[in-house]
């Protein structure tokens, strides 16, 4: 009876329609957990270089160093060095163009920011809306197997002259196990997503902390001498941090 009752035998015996929706939610409970280790490598990666980056900002390194440094790295730096350099390369460019005005400046290198800024938490958020419609998705497809299964088992005792709990039981069961895998693909994905979104907003809010002190930056750093681009990097170091 323990064989006969085992979650095997369950899935090998169930209607052609709960093992398709079986298949379907194990595969999906795959491609979740794919994306939940791949979202956390990513995850960790970005808060290891945001962190070694934000070391160096605040060591006292001149601005220009820091930016000749992120462009030759760019394919290997992390969303806040990514960030910086968008800033610096617009405020660069508006220079170059003799611009002296300092608010023209300063809103040049905050929008090129808040662009870097946007595209970046584009690509940290990827995959969430997957993660979120499996933890909302999959208990109701495992749901619909169930019902599909238990009609089924009911179907098939319609013709029995006797009905006991052992003729009913088996159908039942295999019917719950779809139910069961529905469960199984949907909590690791809600506690993964919920986990995921509080991470992606505290690095939101470092990346929106380090857009408003570069800013300010820029903006002591033009207040205080003419040739800004050059000298920034004692305004840095003095910064308080």
């Amino acid at each position: 009876m323990n064989q006969d009752m085992s979650i095997l035998h369950l899935v090998l015996n169930a209607s052609f329609v709960v093992q398709i929706v079986m298949v379907i939610l194990m595969a999906i409970s795959i491609a979740s957990w794919a994306a939940i280790v791949r979202k956390l490598t990513a995850i960790k990666r970005i808060q290891t270089l945001n962190e070694e980056f934000e070391q160096q900002f605040w060591s006292g390194t001149s601005l220009n160093d820091l930016f000749s440094a992120a462009v030759q790295n760019s394919k290997m730096a992390g969303p806040m060095e990514r960030i910086f350099a968008s800033g610096m390369r617009e405020y660069q460019k508006l220079r170059e163009r003799r611009i002296s005005d300092t608010g023209t400046l300063l809103d040049g290198a905050r929008r090129a920011m808040r662009a870097s800024f946007q595209r970046e938490m584009d690509v940290a958020e990827a995959q969430l809306s997957f993660l979120a419609s499996v933890g909302s998705v999959s208990p109701y497809v495992g749901l619909f197997g169930t019902v599909w299964g238990i009609m089924h088992a009911f179907t098939g005792l319609a013709s029995m002259q006797q009905v006991t709990l052992a003729t009913v039981a088996p159908g039942i069961a295999e019917a719950l196990v779809a139910t069961a895998i529905g469960l199984f693909s949907a909590i690791p994905a809600v506690v993964a997503y919920n986990r995921f979104a509080r991470d992606i907003d505290r690095i939101a809010i470092k990346l929106e902390t380090f857009i408003e002190e570069f800013s300010n930056i820029l903006q002591r750093s033009l207040g205080g001498t003419a040739g800004a681009g050059g000298t920034a990097g004692s305004h840095l170091s003095a910064s308080g941090h």
